[in-house]
């Protein structure tokens, strides 16, 4: 009779963390459990079982009995691969209400989609029509809700997108990442596991007067494909919102850079002057020799060596940062909702009208030539090109030597003194452009 072995469903299933209750002993039944003992020094070894949630226990457990079935019957041995992080995910979402105790995956998965109903539905009064919502779902796990504004009473077009990723790092993009990483595991593996989450919004107002406003935040892990569950892992947070007027109102750049320091203050008083640098070098356009608008606050790669090189310290970084992102999210609507309802009924030209269009083409430029979110998003398998290209404006123009805003290598040889007086306001947020402010 050929020898059987059930080894691989047991360390398979094994690698599966447990949920919840214990119970010890007779108590634990039949039901579909997992056995570990506690050594202790000199005694006999005490014995527990850990009891899995129903929907967790089927989730898991019927591929395994099945398995079971075909090797008894076949005599041969039944190699199980390791269920995904994919699979885990979904039979924890099934099991359990997302908690504290949840993966950091799904604990951002829950907070961006939670933000993103809440700004929706302030953005959706504000405007007097209902956002179009799209809900997605891509072929290795995960998706999104795309929920887009186009044409309405404020907005010409506005975006507030939920993705969530699951995919595999191929080694250019590891190579990349380990440099921007100095403790970055896995980096000897042709592959790497990945999960991404993130909320990006992009809103364009119709009036000249009402600045566009961008946000993102977002969380990125990656896992040993050999053991993605149970393996060393990397994580970090990436994030922040800024302001792109067409027409400099300085209470309003105050305004909203207050709020987001007050919200920064509260965990680190370091962050916002480090953040607003960031911001100021990130969204500035090597080309045109300008920032693309009043800034704000910008971060990347924020990990448990970020927090050990500043003077922040924490027993448990990953909560520490996540906390800081949650409070970053809550403050978006305080800091621009009483802006856009300022500026929303204001008078305009058609010649300010224009100004924006060219303002708006300096934001086309910046984001497909150097936002690194549309560039990652763009060379991602099976992309969602629509929801990727979301933050690009319904219009936006380019004229040849603009007097005011040409390169100043390009532009027309007119003396500013010769400039009609009511070019002054274009002018003064081209110098605020070309020369960062400190607004709060």
């Amino acid at each position: 009779m050929a020898s059987r072995s059930f080894m691989p469903l047991r360390r398979s299933l094994a690698q599966l963390p447990a949920r919840n209750t214990h119970i010890t002993g007779r108590h634990a039944g039949n039901s579909l459990r997992r056995y570990a003992t506690e050594q202790g020094q000199g005694s006999r070894p005490k014995q527990q079982f850990t009891v899995w949630r129903p929907y967790l226990r089927l989730a898991i457990g019927v591929p395994f009995i099945g398995a079971l079935i075909y090797s008894m019957a076949t005599g041969e041995i039944t190699e199980l691969d390791s269920p995904s992080i994919v699979e885990l995910d979904e039979a924890i979402k099934k099991s359990s209400p997302i908690n504290e105790s949840s993966p950091m995956r799904l604990r951002m998965e829950k907070l961006i989609k939670e933000n993103q109903q809440k700004i929706i539905e302030e953005l959706g009064r504000i405007d007097g029509k209902e956002f179009k919502t799209d809900t997605w779902s891509r072929p290795n796990g995960g998706g999104g809700i795309s929920c887009v504004l186009q044409d309405g009473n404020v907005f010409e077009k506005a975006g507030v997108n939920v993705s969530v990723v699951y995919g595999e790092l191929p080694r250019p993009a590891i190579e990349k990442m380990r440099a921007d990483h100095k403790s970055f595991v896995g980096s000897d593996v042709d592959s790497l596991t990945f999960f991404a989450a993130g909320l990006s919004l992009v809103l364009h107002p119709h009036n000249p007067m009402a600045p566009t406003v961008h946000l993102n935040y977002r969380y990125f892990e990656t896992s040993d494909p050999k053991n993605p569950i149970n393996g060393d892992k990397n994580w970090w947070f990436g994030g922040g919102t800024d302001l792109t007027p067409t027409y400099l109102f300085p209470e309003d750049a105050q305004h909203f850079h207050k709020t987001i320091k007050d919200t920064c203050d509260r965990h680190d008083a370091t962050y916002y002057p480090k953040f607003k640098a960031w911001c100021d070098k990130y969204f500035y356009i090597p080309h045109r020799g300008e920032c693309r608008g009043v800034g704000g606050i910008f971060f990347d790669d924020l990990d448990a060596s970020f927090l050990q090189a500043s003077s922040s310290s924490s027993s448990n970084p990953q909560e520490t940062l996540f906390s800081f992102v949650s409070d970053g999210l809550t403050s978006f609507l305080p800091s621009y909702v009483p802006i856009i309802e300022r500026r929303m009924d204001m008078s305009y030209t058609p010649e300010q009208k224009q100004w924006q269009q060219l303002r708006r083409g300096r934001y086309v430029e910046f984001n497909l030539v150097y936002d690194r979110g549309t560039s990652f998003g763009l060379r991602t398998p099976n992309a969602r090109v629509e929801s990727i290209l979301m933050s690009l404006p319904r219009t936006a123009s380019w004229a040849y030597m603009d007097p005011v805003s040409g390169t100043r290598t390009e532009n027309m040889l007119t003396d500013e003194d010769e400039l009609a007086e009511d070019k002054k306001s274009e002018r003064e947020l081209m110098d605020v452009l070309k020369h960062p402010r400190q607004w709060a």
